[in-house]
């Protein structure tokens, strides 16, 4: 009997392979594995591979280098432009007036773009303090851990750098407490930049309209930010390098610090003038309800022009009401100067005081109220310097604190209650946009920055 024929198992073909890497041969019975031959790469290929490697890290290299061009020339440029507008900005004026021993360096600094970038998270929307007809102020943190306030403008007047940088200088050394400090500017930005000290319990306007019940505006303290503002006006006229009139006081340009103490601010079209002169000449800036009668019909700006302006400040520390309404009605005026001067012609002041002034004594409050009138005078000239306000001011804060009263002159009360007040007043402090939630400005021309000068 014939047995069987085995088959063979091709061993070759098993998953996974076998011999691995190497060759298999299969053969009946069983399989072996041998090693590949190797085969030099030919020349060729070997120099195709060299090719390629080169040329990619040629490549790699020359991109890194353009890149790395670029950069510099954009910094150049970044540079070049940072000193034009340092230049275009009156930077070189003020490093001339640095270097002359009139000028304390101490109390101007010039900061760099990069530094107040950083502060202000690169004038981020959440840094954003307030906005304003000359431009917007953000919160910011130097790097010294003081916090500031950066005023950053709206528009540039190049033929007007020079007086800005003066002003700038000026304004850097008023040192007064009730004065928020410019600490410097900033020159290499489109428009300068300005660097105030932080005052961070907002504007006096805000608590006047605007009553928290957990912080009240007491007759007391209506009564001694009355007085801290007028020194500071009393400061700015007489006791400065040079007189500065601001030409925009107003509630809301007044700030209260961690103490709630008074400190006047924005500057935007205040004005410095030499001892001599008596006013500026100038298109008419301010804001409707707060703007001089005297100085809208005239465009003369006086000292007594912020003495009228202040005026109305006293009458919203007594009325609690806003300096434009279009709630009051259309006898009483639109003009919380007019409506206040009608009540006190009419025997009504009594009627018209906040709820909290009404807590004070009844002697001082009429006596200040007076010194209202007197600043709302239409005649510049019969106006109170703010030396005399202060003054003023000062001997009811005594009245206050001694508990007695001050005794008033019958005839001069007498005299302001019947003073004629011409018509035209009524309808020039009435005219234009108003809104009993904002003030409108009355401005014809935007001002420079956040300082001008003559």
């Amino acid at each position: 009997m014939q047995s069987p024929v085995m088959a063979d198992i091709n061993e070759c073909e098993k998953f996974p392979p076998v011999c691995k890497d190497d060759i298999c041969n299969n053969y009946l019975g069983g399989y072996s594995c041998s090693k590949k031959a190797w085969k030099k790469p030919t020349t060729k290929s070997a120099l195709q591979a060299v090719q390629g490697t080169s040329i990619s890290s040629g490549l790699l290299l020359l991109f890194f280098c353009l890149w790395f061009l670029y950069k510099i020339i954009k910094k150049r440029r970044k540079i070049k432009r940072k000193q034009k507008l340092f230049r275009r900005n009156g930077g070189l004026l003020l490093q001339q007036q640095l270097c002359s021993s009139e000028v304390n360096v101490e109390t101007i600094k010039v900061f760099n773009s990069k530094e107040l970038e950083k502060a202000t998270d690169r004038f981020h929307k959440d840094r954003i303090l307030g906005h304003g007809g000359q431009g917007t102020v953000y919160k910011g943190m130097l790097t010294d851990g003081r916090v500031v306030a950066v005023k950053k403008s709206k528009i540039v007047d190049e033929s007007k750098l020079a007086q800005f940088i003066n002003e700038v200088i000026i304004l850097s050394q008023v040192n007064h407490r009730n004065v928020v400090k410019l600490l410097g500017c900033c020159l290499e930005t489109e428009v300068p930049l300005l660097v105030y000290e932080f005052i961070p319990n907002g504007t006096l306007s805000k608590y006047i309209h605007d009553q928290n019940e957990e912080l009240p505006l007491t007759w007391e303290m209506r009564l001694r930010i009355a007085t801290e503002i007028a020194g500071a006006l009393s400061y700015l006229h007489y006791a400065a390098s040079f007189p500065i009139y601001h030409r925009d006081i107003k509630s809301s340009n007044i700030l209260l610090d961690e103490k709630y103490r008074a400190k006047i601010a924005d500057f935007g079209t205040s004005r410095s003038v030499s001892i001599d002169q008596t006013h500026l000449t100038t298109l008419v800036h301010g804001t409707l309800g707060y703007l001089d009668p005297e100085y809208f019909q005239s465009s003369q700006f006086t000292e007594k022009s912020d003495v009228y302006s202040f005026g109305v400040v006293l009458v919203e520390l007594l009325t609690g009401q806003r300096a434009i309404s279009i709630r009051r009605s259309e006898e009483a005026g639109k003009s919380l100067a007019t409506y206040f001067i009608l009540s006190m012609q009419q025997n009504r002041l009594f009627d018209v005081l906040d709820p909290h002034v009404l807590k004070g004594k009844k002697a001082d409050i009429m006596v200040f109220a007076n010194l209202a009138m007197r600043c709302l005078n239409l005649n510049g000239r019969k106006r109170p310097t703010m030396k005399e306000v202060t003054a003023e001011l000062e001997r009811i804060q005594m009245s206050e604190k001694k508990n007695f009263n001050v005794p008033q002159d019958s005839e001069e009360v007498e005299d302001l209650r019947t003073q004629d007040f011409e018509p035209w007043e009524v309808v020039s402090m009435s005219t234009g946009p108003a809104s009993d939630t904002g003030l409108a400005s009355s401005s014809h021309e935007l001002p420079l920055l956040s300082f001008t000068s003559l």
